[in-house]
Order: structure tokens, then C-alpha cells, then sequence
């Protein structure tokens, strides 16, 4: 989320989609690689990235503002979640900042939603903090994104439950006991914890996808060879940036407290460290007190904040 609030401007139109034509969705992701380069950092996450693409999304909507010809700003709001209030994503090309774009996004947001709404202002700028003010939101959460570097990576050999072995996700074959453990491990998470089928597909589709860096824990069962899937860490590589990513790790309820979430994350570093990457990322929630600490005594320190605004009501 960024822009500053302005007086309006004549000739400024709003469209409100559930799809976007070929056209409308390069030109949106010309406008959000325009301002990443400005900001140093994407304005919409990769979930809102990908749903930008394809048909029509249950819970989805567009914004595209812009004046004359020309899209000077985006946002996107997901009401999925069965009980939190819908969550957006806004962005305004730098160069018609501070010209109440921003604020005319935030206002269709705000009306579309019921006026009950989550936006999310990726690097928590100034700006951001002040269209949040404007728009009557308060702050509520904040995601950290933690990096270490992997060379050298003095973290111990991961030790794994009795019972408990290590192996790599087969697309196709192990995709719906994976979306389940993950519904299960994250049944609390807005985001994460409603994954489905197409989400997953979504990203097996995408360039960095890579089995091989798609750990599963599994314990021995009667439910095949595979065995039971009762945790995972799915690593992401970042070519252009050669930056390794702790993209998720979950476990099963019944499999927390045994130091599995600590096994399973020094084996996926290991994996990155092992493709020549000099740093590692992850992103996690402020209070979620378990992960951070797991994290932090693995050498992780915060590089940046993410913060959600929402409204009182």
C-alpha cells in the first residue's frame, strides 16, 4: 500500500473487475515492476500476483484507477477468509504519487468491503502509514521478513523423531495429503491455511518451482509407501536476487513440540546453501513467539517489516 492523499483530478476513472483481460494484466504488472524498482520492494504479494492471471477467482476483485489512457494505480481485494474482514493490496505508480490516487483506491476498497476491511502496506513507508490514517485503518499485525547469510552455515546436522524420515514432494502424487497437512498445521493462518488445489497448481506452474526442494517429513503407515506426511519445508530460490527463501514450513498438530519445525528448516538451508546461494529469507508473523525464536537461534535477524491496517468495525 503507498501513496499520499491529494485533491482529485478531473478525468480520473475507476473500473472494478473480477477479471482482467490480457492487456489489463501486463499493464498492471508493468505498473507494480515500475514501482518495485522505485521501492525496492514488490507492493503486492505473490498470491496477488498470481491470482492477477486466468479466470474469474471466487472472492476476488480488481481496481485499476487511471486518467485518460494511462493506469497510474492498482489494487486488489480477496474475500475469502469465512471469518476475517476481506484483504487488499494497493499500489500507485510513482510517478502520480500524491495525487489522491492512493486515497481514491483506499475509498472503492472500503466501499466494496462493507467498509470492513485488512490492507496490507508491504515495507510499512511513511506514506503508507499516513493513507491508512486517512482512510480511518489501524495498524494490527506485521510480518518480519528474517535473512541470514549461508556461508558459512554453522547450524547443527538436523536430528529427526524416531520413526520419522526425510523425503522430497512428488507433484501429482502427494498433493492432496499435502494440502491437507497444510490446512491442518496453518487452520489458524488467513492466508496460508486456505490453500487449494488451484493455489498449489499455481505455483508448481511457476519457473522456481522445484520439487527437489520440497521437503517432507513422513512417518511410517498403512496409508501407502510414501508414508504419512506429518510436516514439510518447501524452499524457494530466487535466481535473479541469489537469494534462498524458507518459503513455508508447517507440522501436523499431532507432531508439534518434538523439534521437528527445527529438523526440517536446517534441512532445507542445508539444500540452499548446497546451490551456491550467500543468503537466506523467511517471512513470519511478529507474535507467532515458537517460530521466531526457532528462527533467531539459527542465526535469522529481521531485515524488513511488513504491516496490516484494518478497520475497527
Amino acid at each position: 500500500m503507498t501513496n499520499a492523499p491529494a485533491g482529485p483530478i478531473p478525468g480520473r476513472q475507476m473500473q472494478t473487475l473480477d477479471t482482467l483481460t490480457d492487456d489489463q494484466q501486463q499493464a498492471v504488472l508493468t505498473l507494480l515492476a515500475e514501482a518495485a524498482r522505485n521501492d525496492g520492494q514488490q507492493a503486492v504479494s505473490e498470491q496477488g500476483r498470481l491470482q492477477l492471471r486466468g479466470e474469474k477467482r471466487d472472492g476476488v476483485q480488481h481496481f485499476l484507477v487511471g486518467v485518460d489512457d494511462t493506469l497510474t494505480g492498482y489494487a486488489q481485494l480477496e474475500a475469502t477468509d469465512p471469518v476475517e474482514a476481506p484483504a487488499a493490496e494497493l499500489v500507485v505508480h510513482p510517478s502520480y504519487r500524491g495525487q489522491g490516487h492512493g486515497r481514491a483506491l483506499g475509498s472503492a476498497l472500503l466501499a466494496a468491503s462493507g467498509s470492513r476491511l485488512r490492507v496490507w502496506a508491504h515495507g510499512g513507508h511513511s506514506a503508507a502509514r499516513h493513507l491508512a490514517q486517512v482512510l480511518g485503518l489501524s495498524r494490527f499485525r506485521e510480518l518480519r521478513q528474517l535473512r541470514r547469510p549461508l556461508v558459512p552455515l554453522d547450524i547443527p546436522e538436523p536430528v529427526y523423531p524416531d520413526g520419522v524420515s526425510v523425503r522430497t514432494f512428488v507433484p501429482g502424487e502427494d498433493d492432496a495429503a499435502w494440502l491437507a497437512v497444510n490446512a491442518a498445521a496453518f487452520a489458524h493462518h488467513p492466508e496460508q491455511g486456505q490453500m487449494t488445489q488451484r493455489d498449489l497448481d499455481d505455483r508448481k506452474a511457476e519457473s522456481w518451482f522445484d520439487p527437489k526442494g520440497f521437503f517432507l517429513a513422513v512417518r511410517a503407515s498403512d496409508e501407502g509407501p510414501g508414508g504419512e506426511i506429518i510436516g514439510f519445508h518447501w524452499t524457494k530460490v530466487h535466481a535473479k536476487e541469489q537469494l534462498g527463501e524458507v518459503y513455508v514450513v508447517g507440522i501436523h498438530p499431532d507432531a508439534q513440540g518434538g523439534g521437528l519445525g527445527k529438523a526440517l528448516t536446517a534441512t532445507g538451508l542445508r539444500h540452499l546453501a548446497a546451490q551456491g546461494l550467500p543468503t537466506a529469507m523467511l517471512y513470519v508473523d511478529e507474535d507467532n513467539t515458537a517460530a521466531v525464536t526457532v528462527y533467531e537461534r539459527l542465526g535469522f535477524t529481521t531485515h524488513e517489516v511488513d504491516l496490516m491496517y484494518r478497520t475497527e468495525s
